[in-house]
């Protein structure tokens, strides 16, 4: 059994990068994560982006790339990422537009992930889907949007990067869909939230202060096969940065660290 690595995704602190993307990169590293996910890459080249992690030991595992870019910049992200050493593409999100299209729409995507895992597989990077709630939202041929995805495009092709707090949020066991997609699931979002009034958005929380059972969570992780689990939260009511190092802290505390 492979030991999980504990990785951040960088959408998290987009403001602190904003304003110093290295300088927050350090602040990263010293807190003790072993990797991160980009949403972006700031003004670094690739070559002063993987010079700086080197630097601070930090692994880029892997990028969020958008549905959009993916089709029309998919040569300038594989040079980027190839050149930083990442190995995960991933798509993270659609908006409420595209995603409202339906099945038409999602059967349009299930062919286009065909072609982009590819595409990707041939220049040594793998592809994954990050779920949100509305693929729970509806079905096709009779399984949730997100099972039919998996069905659909075949697991060399597609990954699974599951956002555990999503999954939740949407009324499904978390732990029970860790285990159906074990051996596919390399990247786990170690998400915890507490779930207001009916209707009211989520609201994501530091590690621990919410009401996901995470270690419950994490044991089955690592029974998946999981390699990375990924802190990210969405909105924080306290400094990004002081989130992200209090979740850090949960995580050595409850014996998550090596």
């Amino acid at each position: 059994m492979i030991r999980m690595k504990l990785g951040l995704q960088m959408y998290t602190l987009r403001d602190d990068t904003e304003r110093d993307f290295a300088g927050t990169l350090r602040q990263v590293a010293e807190m003790g994560y072993e990797g991160i996910e980009f949403a972006g890459y700031g003004d670094l080249s690739a070559e002063e982006m993987r010079d700086l992690l080197q630097e601070l030991g930090l692994e880029a595992f892997g990028s969020h790339v958008s549905y959009q870019r993916l089709q029309e910049n998919m040569d300038e992200e594989i040079a980027y990422l190839t050149t930083v050493g990442a190995r995960y593409v991933v798509c993270p999100y659609f908006t409420e537009e595209q995603h409202s299209g339906g099945e038409p729409f999602w059967r349009g995507v299930f062919k286009d992930f065909a072609e982009f895992g590819a595409r990707l597989r041939k220049e040594g990077l793998q592809f994954a889907y990050h779920n949100h709630d509305f693929e729970f939202a509806g079905r096709i041929d009779g399984e949730y949007i997100l099972d039919a995805m998996y069905s659909t495009v075949s697991e060399d092709l597609l990954k699974v990067e599951m956002d555990i707090g999503w999954v939740q949020y949407s009324g499904l066991d978390p732990l029970a869909y860790i285990a159906k997609y074990k051996g596919r699931l390399p990247l786990l979002h170690l998400k915890d939230f507490r779930k207001g009034e009916p209707g009211a958005e989520i609201d994501t929380v530091e590690l621990g202060q919410g009401d996901l059972a995470l270690n419950a969570i994490i044991g089955a992780a690592r029974e998946a096969g999981v390699e990375w689990l990924i802190v990210e939260q969405d909105r924080c009511a306290n400094p990004p940065l002081a989130s992200v190092k209090t979740s850090m802290e949960w995580l050595k505390a409850n014996g998550h660290r090596g």
